[in-house]
């Protein structure tokens, strides 16, 4: 049976407009990696691009908008991989004394630079302190839920703290992942793991 051909050149439009968003989303990272968010321009990422600024415009309404969709991709990626496994403790106390941050590999140094580019950028913008607060409120809302299927012994409250208390842990490392670190990694395994274990005991 073939397709309609309404439902094809719909499909190939759609396609079309994903793979150019693709392609300004990809071009605005490296700019923003290289110049920030409030120093990089519409044309600085046109150029990169190798699109006109009014081409990008038919895409994104501003920079705001492509911003919104950086942080929207990054947090996605963050919740996908968003697990629970047995030894959940032991692990991420291992990948926090070791500085390793979720995320793909390929992408990883990238996400965690730009997301503190976009706390930055946030102290200066309210729309970007509000994409922010709404892309915490979606991990913090999968994080929880996780966690509740996991303890159902856990008041709401109590998965509350632990979620942010991850999260304190989590967004610091990626601040100090520029910084020396001070401890040793064995040091700091042994105190994460012993933390992390009172807080998420066996289930």
């Amino acid at each position: 049976m073939t397709s309609h051909p309404a439902a094809a050149m719909a499909d190939k439009k759609a396609s079309k407009i994903h793979a150019r968003r693709d392609q300004i989303v990809a071009a605005a990272r490296q700019c923003f990696r290289q110049s920030g968010f409030h120093a990089a321009g519409m044309a600085e990422i046109a150029r990169r691009s190798q699109l006109s600024v009014g081409q990008i415009y038919r895409y994104f309404v501003n920079k705001d908008a492509i911003i919104e969709e950086i942080v929207r991709r990054i947090v996605n990626n963050r919740i996908q991989i968003l697990t629970l496994a047995d030894d959940h403790a032991a692990q991420m106390a291992h990948e926090l004394a070791l500085r390793i941050l979720a995320g793909d590999e390929a992408t990883r140094e990238d996400d965690r630079a730009l997301m503190l580019e976009a706390s930055a950028e946030a102290t200066r913008n309210p729309k970007v302190a509000h994409i922010l607060q709404e892309a915490d409120a979606r991990l913090f809302h999968q994080a929880s839920a996780m966690l509740r299927q996991r303890y159902p012994q856990l008041s709401a409250e109590q998965i509350a703290a632990r979620v942010e208390l991850v999260a304190v842990l989590s967004e610091g490392t990626a601040f100090r992942a520029f910084t020396a670190q001070q401890a040793s990694p064995e040091a700091l395994n042994q105190l994460y793991r012993h933390l992390l274990q009172q807080l998420f005991p066996p289930a």
